[in-house]
């Protein structure tokens, strides 16, 4: 699934040929998405235009004339910037094409993906009201996450990834970050100390900038907005690295499961 640095590079590359752009035409050749996407965008956005695009957590937001437009790229999903006239393909299912010639494409073959509209306080959205401060941002320090940990059991990479503590870190990414941190994926959220704490933080912003600087990561579906892969994955010191050589140490990298989820780490590097 995309995670932050993807979500990023995506809304970075469209906003270059969309931001200010005016809306011309909808396109919607498979509604069923994650939740069904409303016909009534086809007469409700032409005519509007685009004034910003933003990211929230792993949600572009699209700050039109009346309204924002929210998506998600779910577990396969991606976004292009092409000319109207391509033709479609198979997992085509969504078109907005806009004043200069160009259109914007949503892939997504898993159909996990979301199309929404909301002409409210976008910060109220159902989807985003309780979402926890962005990875990124200064507000997510040493502090902030020890408070948070205070009398959780539950393991500190599954702390990371719950989004109501803090947005946009998926499995890969936590998993690289507790490494860098030194710290055992399995270890109790609670447990941590205040060093610990900071140590993390700074790790997941350094992860995460330097997964935005490759492009992100590339395992299955993602390209961005011109279809080119990210090379992040080149730099894995522990995903998906079971049963090879630790890069720091030489121990052999440990693989568990952990909430249904694939966790690596070196034993010797992260206690």
């Amino acid at each position: 699934m995309p995670e932050l640095p993807e979500v990023e590079i995506t809304r970075r590359g469209i906003d270059t040929h969309l931001a200010g752009r005016v809306i011309t035409q909808i396109s919607i050749r498979n509604p069923v998405l994650r939740w069904p996407v409303s016909a009534g965008l086809i007469a409700l956005l032409p005519g509007q235009r685009i004034n910003a695009i933003a990211r929230r957590a792993k949600y572009l937001l699209f700050a039109c004339s009346r309204g924002t437009l929210i998506m998600h790229l779910g577990m396969s999903g991606n976004l292009r910037v092409l000319p109207e006239s391509t033709p479609p393909q198979l997992h085509d299912h969504f078109d907005l094409q806009v004043d200069n010639g160009m259109m914007l494409r949503f892939r997504d073959p898993r159909r996990f993906g979301a199309i929404l509209w909301w002409d409210g306080d976008i910060h109220q959205h159902p989807l985003l009201q309780k979402l926890g401060p962005e990875p990124l941002n200064d507000d997510f320090d040493g502090q902030f996450l020890y408070t948070k940990t205070r009398g959780r059991n539950a393991s500190i990479k599954e702390v990371l990834m719950n989004q109501h503590i803090v947005v946009g870190i998926g499995n890969i990414y936590a998993n690289e970050a507790l490494f860098h941190a030194g710290i055992s994926p399995l270890a109790a959220a609670g447990s941590l100390n205040t060093m610990q704490c900071e140590r993390l933080v700074d790790a997941v912003k350094a992860t995460l900038l330097r997964a935005i600087k490759a492009g992100g990561s590339s395992l299955r579906d993602f390209t961005d907005c011109e279809g080119s892969p990210g090379y992040f994955q080149q730099q894995y010191w522990v995903y998906g690295r079971a049963g090879q050589s630790c890069r720091q140490c030489g121990e052999l990298v440990s693989k568990t499961r952990q909430g249904q989820r694939s966790t690596f780490f070196c034993a010797r590097c992260q206690h």
